[in-house]
């Protein structure tokens, strides 16, 4: 744990220095930037505050739920621990990111993350109300549903997070990347185990649909607007409606790599 808490710290001092140095070229944006980051002493207070500055409104203000965020966040260690990893995907693998403080700042699949994350937390806690009015409002700010029952590990990314569904009783590994418009969703109204097992290193293309209670095997590539309605094998590329194996995933961990292109390109 102590390991865990000293890379955290290393990346807030990182992600301080990337602002200082930000302030300094981008003036208009300096007071933002302050306000935003450098008062903050750690990690956890500044995504607190940001989380609150999203998604507080006439029903809880921004005080309240930054209060509620530093106990989630002092309460629970991991979602910190996971919040950093996932922070790490997308710096890794969004060659449109070239700070680790743009995600935390300005990317709502990161955003989202980190408050389904709180909501987590608190629907374990037994906060039922209030993890539902932290998925609603992440649905209505950034439109990421991501239902506070289901579970996700760390390193995920989730680019341009639009159109973002992952219902109950859905489970995500580690290491996973999706793009926009995706939804792990059930196939009626039944009760019970209903949604997707997405295993760990899985890459998940723009507008795929993966419905019911199926696996998707580890660093396996779902293709951009496929409907998958049956389990996946490991290391395998599926594509269509619906959608059908077409090949090896092409590398052992696509997530990471993002490439969709199918065949030998």
């Amino acid at each position: 744990m102590e390991k865990k808490k000293n890379q955290i710290e290393k990346l807030w001092s990182t992600i301080k220095d990337e602002v200082a140095i930000s302030i300094k070229t981008n003036g208009m944006a300096a007071e933002f930037l302050e306000r935003s980051i450098l008062r903050y002493s750690s990690f956890s207070e500044a995504l607190a505050s940001r989380i609150a500055s999203k998604v507080s409104n006439s029903d809880f203000t921004r005080d309240e739920i930054y209060e509620i965020s530093k106990r989630q966040f002092s309460e629970f260690p991991e979602i910190s621990n996971s919040a950093s990893k996932d922070l790490l995907s997308f710096y890794e693998r969004d060659p449109a990111c070239n700070f680790f403080y743009q995600p935390f700042l300005y990317y709502k699949g990161f955003l989202a993350l980190q408050i389904y994350r709180i909501g987590r937390s608190l629907y374990e806690s037994n906060q039922i109300d209030l993890s539902y009015f932290l998925q609603m409002r992440s649905s209505e700010v950034f439109g990421v549903d991501i239902h506070p029952a289901a579970k996700i590990g760390s390193g995920i990314m989730i680019d341009h997070a639009h159109n973002i569904v992952i219902g109950e009783t859905a489970i995500i590994g580690n290491q996973v990347s999706m793009l926009h418009a995706v939804t792990l969703g059930g196939t009626g109204k039944s009760k019970g185990n209903r949604h997707p097992k997405i295993g760990d290193g899985v890459l998940i293309g723009a507008g795929a649909k993966i419905l019911g209670d199926i696996s998707i095997g580890n660093c396996s590539r779902i293709a951009a607007g496929s409907v998958v309605l049956k389990s996946v094998p490991p290391c395998k590329t599926v594509a269509g409606v619906p959608a059908k194996e077409v090949g090896d995933a092409g590398c052992p961990e696509p997530a990471k790599t993002m490439n969709q292109l199918l065949g030998k390109n």
